[in-house]
């Protein structure tokens, strides 16, 4: 790893301006929409990133022609020429990703068959897959597992069925829209996510030509069709990303407009970013003499001065506070005065990163018990999801490991944050979901370099 490291020189308050592209969470599920289209797909606003290079070599390997278009961050997708791709190709191309098994439903869909390879991702938690394979079972297919993967057939073609989740997972209600859209007859999903990263996702199966009704009470209903065309899309910004970039600047005592940042997918966000003593302000877009914007609007986020406060928190799915805001913010927490608690209900694995954090000064101990308002279903089992955070703390430099994408970033934060200079090792595992963070970190004034 002594090619994938960052020195960090820390103690320099971040100051600037970076701007954010479309959601990593959104953008990576558009794009294999586009294998349901019988006509070429835009996808506007793509961030440069790992994930989105996976995806691209996923879709080409299926024959799905990839180019860039004529704006900054514009793929168009052309469909026309769907195949079938070798399993050993396949492996290849997605060992560190967890996205392959949502293109079952499109492959099945458009081929009769899909294949889906052992699964990567951020180690946070199992995240199993047995709601996946039991929804594509309840659609009609086939699941035959064999020593490189399962391989799946739909013989009889996919129809609607009656789902509910155990819990509102986004990435089970992602696959069972891209399976319903096109199965014959009516689909109802119970206890679905609604993420706004979801209702984007159905926005762009809408433009589609999908029929897709989402009721209150978590019920969403897919009446399927028989065609579907390309779209056009402009994908809702990476609230994720926005969040950390605010946290950034609240932990180095700093001030960070956000370009494309949304106030309202990020409202929870900002309550509690207000509740720790964080200042912000919605910045609109300014408009030129010809009625052209002249920039964008975005947020920008600063510390205000004096001390922090500490918070209690539970992380939860929309429209709660989001899983991944929680590791960029509890570095901030480390330097506001008292005990904030933070109660993770979504990853049984996450506060993991905590241990880092202390090795740089930072006081914050784990517990198995359920330390919000009210029990989670991790609650009397061996899981140390809750934490408490003693501040504030003098962040000091130290050698860090990163072991996923956002504790990966929070370890950053800190070392910016911390006196002296830390070597941070797996800083490429970043790129899956923060485009270009490099070159942002020097516009922002950071001081940070390959050593």
């Amino acid at each position: 790893m002594t090619d994938d490291v960052l020195a960090v020189h820390g103690g320099t308050p971040l100051q600037g301006q970076i701007r954010v592209r479309g959601a990593k969470n959104l953008v990576s599920k558009a794009m294999v929409a586009t294998l349901l289209g019988d006509t070429p797909s835009r996808l506007f606003d793509v961030p440069r990133i790992r994930d989105v290079e996976v995806v691209t070599g996923l879709l080409e390997l299926h024959g799905v022609k990839v180019t860039r278009g004529d704006d900054d961050g514009e793929l168009v997708f052309d469909p026309a020429n769907v195949e079938s791709a070798s399993t050993d190709e396949i492996n290849v191309h997605a060992g560190s990703s967890r996205i392959p098994i949502l293109f079952c439903g499109p492959l099945l869909h458009r081929l009769g068959h899909a294949f889906i390879p052992d699964l990567g991702g951020c180690h946070i938690g199992p995240r199993p897959i047995d709601f996946h394979i039991q929804a594509l079972r309840q659609f009609g297919a086939i699941v035959d597992k064999l020593p490189d993967g399962m391989h799946l057939t739909a013989p009889n073609g996919l129809h609607g069925t009656k789902l509910e989740l155990p819990y509102p997972s986004v990435g089970a209600t992602e696959q069972v829209l891209l399976t319903a859209v096109m199965a014959e007859g009516v689909t109802e999903l119970r206890n679905a996510a609604v993420e706004p990263e979801i209702i984007d996702l159905i926005c762009i199966l809408q433009k589609m030509g999908a029929i897709i009704t989402v009721h209150t009470d978590r019920v969403i209903e897919i009446h399927g069709v028989k065609r579907l065309r390309g779209y056009t899309h402009k994908p809702i910004p990476d609230r994720i990303e926005a969040a950390s970039w605010a946290a950034a600047a609240l932990a180095t005592r700093g001030e960070i407009e956000v370009l494309g940042a949304g106030q309202a997918d990020m409202m929870t966000f900002l309550n509690v970013f207000r509740s720790v003593g964080g200042e912000f302000e919605i910045t609109d877009a300014r408009v030129g003499r010809e009625g052209v914007s002249a920039q964008e609007g975005g947020i920008r986020f600063w510390h205000p001065g004096g001390e922090l406060n500490a918070v209690a928190l539970e992380t939860d799915v929309h429209p709660g506070f989001m899983t991944d805001w929680q590791q960029p913010l509890v570095v901030a927490l480390t330097q506001a005065r008292g005990l904030s608690i933070v109660h993770e209900t979504v990853y049984e694995q996450r506060l993991g990163y905590t241990d880092a954090l202390n090795s740089m000064g930072a006081t914050i101990q784990v517990y198995r018990d359920c330390l919000g308002g009210t029990p989670c279903r991790f609650g009397r089992r061996n899981f140390k999801h809750s934490a408490v955070i003693a501040g504030p703390s003098k962040l000091h430099a130290a050698d860090l490991v990163i072991p996923d994408l956002r504790a990966g970033f929070s370890h950053l934060i800190a070392a910016l944050a911390a006196e002296g200079t830390s070597r941070v090792y797996g800083v490429d595992l970043i790129n899956r979901g923060y485009e270009d963070f490099e070159t942002k970190l020097a516009q922002l004034g950071a001081r940070v370099e390959r050593p």
